[in-house]
């Protein structure tokens, strides 16, 4: 209770009020909850009681919470070394890219035993083919982000994992979303699991978004000119590619924007380095590539930009999702190009509703009109006449 309270908690969100009970009793979860919610502490709160209260063997790993990048088993490990400070709780993150002395520590930690060990797919599943890691007396298997995991191809890691552990066990799954896939995996690792739904995967309805539909070309000027027209607190921008992050950042600086970059070609020190001071307000404008899309606990920021339009309705979600956590309010801008419009009209229809069409300056020339489903890549020319003639209507 003193770390929770330490951790400014005062009240439980929906998920941990829903989830934290049953883990309790002992019962097989699977949740549905996006990134916002609450999910972590819903599950390290529990284990953590779990763990201090009942007996258990030291020289094992106890808790096992599986998560498909680094970054979220960074922020994980943070926060349980927050929630179990007063606790006596030994953790460790497990995850690649780190140096020789993190791989020592890590060995160490899997053979001699931990209470609570956070890792991802591939780096746990080097460990154990090493024949050092002690899972014997493990009690408890979290997969968090399961549908991310699966996305980025880790079945059959989290399959060979899983066929290491114990039978008997306590199994929470998390996922932002339940396609027949994740479906298949918790009848394949869950017993009689109480199934909570918390959220819908769309995105909270006060966050504001608009769309700009425009040629590739306008894409950095109107970047530029939205954060320039207001003055947001914290700003992340997701872009496709690690060519495109590096060229928008380059583009803000020459433009006197105090902005950094984190993608694939950095090395851990450096991302973390950038994550540090974007989430201590140091650094105000984050261009990123999808890595940040899903898991990264940073709250209050104030815009989102969609450089590129996501691949898919989901990971729109996830992106904008960056804004307007717990009570804070947020807004959300997308740059639709040309070749992008289709996508983004199947967007709008797991939405369920279109999202209103943003003014692009003038000076800034002609733009594309709106017609997705019969554009395809070039789009026509039309002028912009957003308030009398919002895109997409006639």
């Amino acid at each position: 209770m003193e770390g929770i309270d330490a951790a400014g908690y005062e009240e439980a969100t929906p998920v941990q009020t829903q989830v934290i009970p049953p883990i309790l009793e002992g019962k097989d979860i699977i949740a549905s909850a996006q990134t916002g919610t609450g999910k972590t502490a819903a599950f390290l709160l529990p284990l953590i009681h779990k763990i201090i209260t009942a007996e258990h063997d030291q020289h094992t790993i106890n808790a096992l919470v599986i998560v498909p990048t680094r970054e979220l088993a960074i922020q994980i490990s943070q926060h349980l070394e927050g929630f179990s400070y007063f606790a006596g709780i030994s953790s460790i993150a497990v995850y690649g890219g780190g140096d020789g002395n993190a791989f020592i520590q890590e060995k160490k930690a899997v053979s001699m035993g931990a209470d609570i060990v956070v890792c991802t797919p591939g780096k746990m599943m080097a460990h154990i083919k090493m024949g050092y890691v002690k899972l014997k007396g493990l009690k408890y298997l979290v997969l968090d982000e399961a549908d991310r995991m699966l996305d980025m191809g880790f079945y059959d890691d989290i399959m060979f994992i899983i066929n290491q552990l114990p039978a008997k066990r306590q199994n929470l799954l998390f996922s932002a979303t339940m396609p027949s896939k994740i479906r298949e995996l918790s009848r394949k690792i869950l017993h009689n699991p109480l199934e909570v739904n918390i959220s819908i995967s769309k995105p909270p309805e006060k966050i504001i978004q608009q769309a700009f539909i425009v040629y590739d070309a306008q894409k950095i000027p109107l970047t530029l000119h939205l954060l320039k027209e207001k003055q947001f607190l914290s700003v992340l921008i997701f872009c496709s590619s690690k060519m495109s992050v590096k060229q928008l950042t380059r583009d803000l600086k020459r433009n006197r924007i105090d902005a950094d970059e984190i993608h694939s070609d950095l090395d851990q020190e450096k991302r973390e380095e950038v994550l540090s001071r974007f989430r201590s307000r140091r650094l105000p404008v984050l261009v990123a590539t999808d890595i940040l899309s899903r898991g990264i606990d940073i709250d209050n920021i104030g815009l989102v930009i969609n450089f590129d339009v996501p691949h898919d309705g989901e990971d729109y979600v996830h992106r904008i999702g960056r804004t307007a956590r717990a009570e804070a309010d947020g807004t959300a801008y997308t740059l639709v190009g040309p070749k992008e419009q289709r996508r983004f009209m199947a967007i709008e229809k797991l939405l369920e509703k279109e999202v209103p069409k943003g003014v692009v300056p003038e000076n800034l020339g002609e733009t594309p009109a709106y017609s997705p489903s019969a554009n395809r890549s070039s789009g026509g020319k039309k002028k912009q006449f957003y308030k009398k003639h919002p895109p997409g209507r006639s």
